[in-house]
């Protein structure tokens, strides 16, 4: 019978206590489960035996897996277990990776919790006894909502905890203590890999119901500059009032990424779409401008591209994501302009067909005109949205013409084939029936070759 995670944590708890050591739930778990949220991933600090001992307790009860040998981290296969033993960490440098780590199962759990970062990761629980240990005032920062570094000399050692004392405070509705941001404003962000800063990011923007939270207080702690200066510029460039009350850009761009959060399981990349959210007006910052006494930004949509493209160069290699943001940003105007003018069939066939992701690029237009403050009533277009969704999946279902079906007509491939099946799929967004669509291809075909 295969035990669950808190069952096996238990089984291993019984067998470090018979070799005279201790078990601990550590970290996020105790912090989630003190909050009525236990979490799924379950981990436990192992205090008192040695790190070979620990290895044949674990060998004992299944495959060990050696997750970071050296630094005193194992698992189980078929376990979401971290089994970890107490170390200290020595600065060694500025990288994140400038670390001699020790491993130390006798250093005691005070020690042991003040090299976490926030009081309220540092609560340990027994695993068999159910007490919790809370040197640092976890508990009563938990209850107050408060986000508040262990130690001064410590916490500045890591600069991504940063980006986590924004995260977490997003994902809690909770404030950061002024003297972790007073500390926070001293670190030096720029030696953290890229791969870490999108981990944090995609954190606060997935698992937050306010991800501008996560902003606002990069903000606050004047931490913005290095790794999201696109946004930075947004503060304080301003907007035509007849459409948007609410403020600058920066504003408007945090009411959006909110509206945003509330509808993003439509998308079929729903990180691809809160950052979005976040780049969707980057263009204002270089377009915008008084024409007539009046404040406009036009064609921020495509102006805005290159801006996007380096912000999301900076965050990731991965050019699916930067492909598809830059889709959602580019068309993010469309369907609310479309919407307005009561556009035809083909119109918005075409606006879908260009996109990375219908359904996203909906919700991104509709968190664009929600998040803001405009002085006439909102108008909704989700019925109009809906209704021509439904039509662009019923015409991309129907039978279509093939480039087979080119050539058993007699088109030979060459270096207008692409042009013909160009040529078909226009008429397919038309709602062309392919027998109908066939014919006028090969005739288009034919005279064009």
């Amino acid at each position: 019978m295969h035990l669950s995670d808190l069952e096996m944590a238990t089984k291993i708890a019984h067998a470090v206590k018979d070799c005279g050591g201790s078990a601990y739930f550590v970290g996020g778990y105790v912090r989630d489960l003190i909050q009525g949220n236990p979490g799924k991933d379950i981990d436990i600090e192992i205090h008192g035996i040695a790190p070979e001992k620990l290895k044949e307790i674990l060998g004992s009860l299944g495959k060990r897996l050696e997750i970071g040998e050296s630094f005193g981290i194992f698992g189980l296969k078929g376990y979401s277990l971290d089994i970890a033993m107490p170390r200290t960490e020595t600065n060694r440098g500025r990288g994140h990776k400038d670390f001699d780590v020790f491993v130390d199962p006798h250093i005691g759990t005070l020690k042991a919790a003040k090299r976490r970062d926030f009081t309220i990761n540092a609560m340990m629980q027994d695993v068999l006894t159910g007490e919790i240990v809370d040197h640092f005032g976890g508990r009563e920062d938990l209850k107050h909502g408060i986000i508040r570094h262990i130690d001064p000399v410590t916490f500045v050692e890591d600069p991504l905890r940063v980006l986590r004392g924004a995260q977490f405070a997003a994902r809690f509705g909770f404030d950061i203590a002024e003297e972790t941001v007073e500390l926070c404003r001293t670190m030096d962000l720029s030696t953290l890999a890229k791969e870490r800063i999108l981990g944090e990011l995609e954190k606060a923007l997935l698992k937050a119901e306010k991800p501008s939270i996560f902003f606002k207080l990069m903000r606050k702690m004047d931490q913005l500059s290095v790794w999201f200066p696109e946004l930075e510029a947004l503060i304080g460039v301003e907007q035509n009032p007849k459409h948007h009350a609410e403020g600058d850009v920066w504003v408007h761009t945090m009411m959006v990424l909110d509206e945003v959060a509330k509808i993003k399981e439509y998308a079929s990349d729903q990180l691809g779409l809160m950052l979005s959210a976040i780049t969707h007006d980057f263009g204002k910052a270089i377009c915008t401008e008084i024409v007539k006494g009046e404040i406009h930004s036009y064609e921020h949509e495509t102006k805005g591209l290159p801006i996007i493209r380096t912000f999301m160069e900076r965050l990731t290699n991965e050019h699916r994501l930067i492909k598809y943001v830059l889709n959602l940003s580019e068309y993010h105007m469309k369907p609310n302009t479309l919407a307005a003018s009561g556009a035809s069939i083909k119109s918005t066939n075409k606006m879908f067909d260009n996109s990375v992701d219908p359904p996203a690029l909906l919700c991104l237009a509709v968190a664009d005109g929600l998040g803001k403050i405009a002085p006439r009533e909102y108008v909704s277009y989700d019925n109009f949205f809906i209704e021509r969704l439904a039509i662009f999946r019923e015409y991309m279902a129907r039978p279509y013409v093939t480039g087979k079906d080119l050539i058993d007509a007699g088109i030979e491939p060459g270096i207008n084939f692409s042009d013909y099946l160009a040529y078909a799929h226009k008429l397919r967004l038309a709602g062309i029936e392919k027998d109908s669509a066939l014919r006028q291809t090969i005739a288009y075909a034919r005279k064009n070759k």
